[in-house]
């Protein structure tokens, strides 16, 4: 069954996450001995990554796997997983199906799953933390017209009510594909004729590394290109506590 409701009377004690950012929270939740399995992509923690039970990728999962560990939670996303495995194992198990597309909504998903697992006291305090956190970023005095590549072949971007989008804001960018649906389709064609300032090459899901950059660059002169770190700007858990440092180095480089 899809929770549609938090109910703070039942704490979960067998969970399986099959999102990477909210499996690196469940660690800062303290919750080693309830998570029970993790996709391949859970790469943080490093310790976790090693030693806990994998039942394949975010899109990939072992149903059969998960059916023998026998969860009374699974921690699943709208967009990082597919709807189709979704349905089949909420037909056996509880499913908590996050959906988050910004900061607060990142915030009341920290705090739903901390009443799940009966950690409401630390997951509110980590929320309220990263609340204060967001508001000491410093507000650039210009929007700067901006694009963030999460492919290439063909080359896609992150569009509007996208977590990244609302990253993008909160570090001083004007998102020039904000009024396009999730990840269109761009040519950079586009990009020269919209007078993109600023390209950022995402380090995931597609990982753009410096040898992108000379190649891009050729087609959009006068377009400061710079690497992201895809982790940083798209993952919704704790590691927004770290994301804060490095969008403020962001915004320094945006203003030089």
């Amino acid at each position: 069954m899809i929770l549609t409701e938090i109910d703070s009377s039942k704490h979960y004690q067998r969970i399986i996450s099959l999102v990477p950012s909210i499996t690196e929270l469940l660690n800062d939740l303290a919750l080693e001995k309830e998570v029970v399995a993790i996709t391949k992509f859970c790469v943080h923690p490093t310790a976790w990554f090693k030693k806990k039970e994998r039942i394949g990728g975010t899109k990939t999962v072992d149903i059969e796997k998960v059916r023998r560990l026998r969860p009374d939670l699974i921690i699943a996303n709208k967009e990082e997983n597919t709807k189709e495995q979704v349905e089949v194992l909420a037909y056996d198990f509880d499913i908590l199906l996050t959906d988050v597309s910004d900061l607060e909504g990142a915030c009341e998903m920290i705090n739903n799953i901390g009443v799940l697992t009966n950690r409401e006291k630390t997951a509110t305090l980590l929320s309220e933390k990263i609340k204060i956190k967001f508001k000491e970023l410093p507000i650039p005095s210009k929007k700067i017209k901006a694009t963030y590549l999460i492919w290439q072949k063909p080359f896609m971007a992150a569009g509007g009510g996208t977590f990244i989008n609302d990253m993008m804001l909160r570090s001083g960018m004007e998102n020039l594909f904000s009024d396009t649906e999730r990840y269109p389709e761009i040519t950079l064609k586009e990009l020269r004729n919209l007078g993109c300032e600023v390209l950022l090459l995402s380090s995931e899901p597609y990982p753009f590394k410096e040898k992108h950059i000379p190649e891009i660059s050729t087609q959009l002169p006068g377009t400061k290109i710079m690497l992201a770190d895809g982790e940083m700007f798209s993952w919704y858990g704790s590691r927004l506590l770290k994301a804060v440092d490095y969008f403020g180095s962001v915004i320094s480089k945006l203003q030089v």
